[in-house]
């Protein structure tokens, strides 16, 4: 019996707090970056609520918080670049020590390539990180395309990530699916012009995902088969 056709022939994923969940080991980098340079230590949820806009302004905020700055005078410190090559090393060496995939990730995305759907990613985390986690969990391999915080000039929730899944496979945005966890996804989706499903169980700024009004909250990925 064959599987039971979709309604969408591209399905573009956000990364962090949708397909898997890296808030522990970012946490963790950000701590041994503030530590090196004698800072105050950040808490897990206040790492959550930082993630979305990519590593630099993650780091930003980060610092901002440790050291009772404003967030824009540590935007413009000459000691920013340093702080993210420390951070690099840290985060280079903590991904996949803690994130875990969420449930029910790999087999709908396996379930999804076998029925010929086109799978991507889009997400504002940096090319460098977003291969190493999809690398340590075996992701990679179940993706046709991947769009990360750095391969284009312009970063979530800009269109622009989802417009270049669309040209690739050439595909229609009626026929398309963004599925996120945050308020930056659904925008993004909207800015696009293509359907959001919105999972609840990610990082979205400690605010109710049902607030952004995507047009489907989904208990998991298993959603899209059905």
């Amino acid at each position: 019996m064959s599987a039971a056709p979709t309604a969408f022939d591209l399905a573009m994923f956000d990364l962090d707090g949708t397909l898997v969940a890296t808030a522990g080991e970012i946490g963790d980098a950000v701590n041994d970056t503030l530590l090196r340079f004698e800072l105050p230590l950040v808490s897990a949820t206040q790492v959550e609520r930082w993630i979305g806009h990519g590593t630099r302004e993650l780091l930003i905020q980060a610092v901002a918080s440790a050291s009772d700055t404003l967030a824009e005078v540590v935007r413009h410190s000459s000691s920013l670049s340093l702080i993210e090559t420390e951070f690099d090393r840290h985060y280079q060496r903590r991904c996949g020590t803690r994130s875990q995939i969420y449930p029910q990730v790999r087999e709908t995305l396996q379930a999804l390539r076998e029925r010929g759907v086109k799978l991507a990613v889009v997400t504002n985390k940096e090319s460098r990180y977003t291969a190493t986690v999809l690398d340590t969990h075996g992701l990679a391999p179940l993706f046709h395309f991947v769009v990360s915080g750095d391969s284009l000039p312009t970063k979530k929730p800009d269109p622009a990530g989802i417009q270049r899944c669309l040209a690739q496979f050439g595909a229609a945005p009626e026929r398309a699916l963004f599925v996120g966890d945050s308020s930056i996804d659904v925008a993004t989706a909207r800015n696009a012009g293509v359907r959001v499903w919105a999972l609840p169980y990610g990082y979205n700024r400690g605010e109710p995902i049902t607030a952004c009004n995507p047009d489907r909250v989904i208990p998991d990925l298993s959603s899209l088969l059905t």
